[in-house]
């Protein structure tokens, strides 16, 4: 029976470690809602600005690049200053989550973003 009390306390203390890691996990992904990524495309044409959460908060379209007759190409830059705010906002979400983690792989972390 001693080794029951034993087996209690671990649970209580890996109970403690959860908590622990659920409040830091919340203070980064808050931490990570103020920094913002900024990335462009077209030399400069589209700037888009993303935070850590993967949130799109603002897109900036030089008038130069607005041409009625190729929207297409407005619509790519567009696509591409998105796409790559979005990738480089999941990298730093990743980074700041492994060094919460320590590297390990966590199952349903990712999903932890939403």
């Amino acid at each position: 029976m001693k080794g029951m009390g034993n087996l209690g306390g671990m649970m209580k203390q890996m109970q403690k470690q959860a908590v622990d890691m659920q409040k830091k996990m919340g203070e980064v992904q808050e931490s990570l809602k103020e920094r913002v990524i900024e990335t462009s495309s077209g030399g400069g044409m589209v700037t888009v600005h993303v935070n850590g959460r993967q949130e799109l908060l603002s897109v900036k379209i030089d008038k130069e690049v607005v041409d009625p007759d190729d929207v297409q190409m407005l619509e790519d830059l567009i696509l591409a200053a998105v796409s790559q705010g979005m990738k480089k906002s999941q990298e730093m979400y990743q980074e700041e989550m492994n060094k919460l983690t320590g590297g390990m792989n966590i199952p349903g972390l990712s999903g932890l973003l939403q």
